[in-house]
């Protein structure tokens, strides 16, 4: 979970289409949607420049996010985000509303712990990351940020899966939760695909 409280200033909009939207991009601005909660959709914009500077914080994809309106203030979490697909520039966003103690799923990313300090990889041991982010369910207000990962005692020819994980509490990992339990990192020795080693040159 983290600490830093995110806020957006954002304005509510009357345009729809792709014109509109074209000639807001256009004044520095970004179309969004805000839904979620048993509420009406709204459409809202954001300047895009304060928005990349928000989202240049990686945190922030998993992160409650307070919406400040002109006359009131929203919780929200990015739910999408569509960007160009060569500049460095949203198109359009969608946030989800959210309330505290709600229970919400998203991804987050897994973070490896001691890497440098393994004394498998020292030993010349390959990682394998087979899961970079992992789908879980939280209670709004402690979404952890990332799930932890701790591979300084995982020897070469070992793996970890997501019941080996620990996790915070309230938090369900959703794949397991389903029955799932897939490898998240492992460590092989350096060989082939096929488990034999690597002939030597000439």
């Amino acid at each position: 979970m983290t600490d830093v409280e995110f806020t957006l200033a954002v304005e509510s909009r009357d345009q729809h289409g792709r014109r509109p939207s074209r000639r807001m991009r256009g004044t520095g601005r970004v179309p969004a949607v805000l839904y979620g909660d048993g509420k009406p959709a709204e459409s809202i914009s954001v300047e895009a420049r304060v928005l990349r500077r928000l989202l240049g914080d990686d945190r922030v994809y998993s992160s409650v996010i307070t919406l400040k309106f002109a006359d009131r203030s929203e919780s929200a979490l990015i739910r999408d985000l569509q960007r160009h697909p060569y500049k460095d520039e949203v198109l359009h966003m969608d946030f989800l509303r959210v309330h505290k103690g709600e229970m919400v799923t998203l991804h987050v990313p897994v973070r490896l712990l001691n890497e440098h300090a393994s004394p498998s990889l020292k030993a010349g041991g390959v990682l394998h990351r087979a899961l970079v982010e992992v789908e879980i369910q939280a209670p709004v207000g402690s979404l952890p940020e990332a799930i932890e990962v701790d591979i300084v005692n995982l020897q070469v020819g070992e793996s970890l899966h997501l019941s080996q994980l620990s996790i915070p509490s309230g938090t369900v990992l959703v794949a397991l939760h389903h029955g799932d339990d897939k490898e998240v990192v492992s460590i092989h020795s350096a060989r082939t695909g096929d488990g034999e080693e690597a002939p030597a040159a000439g």
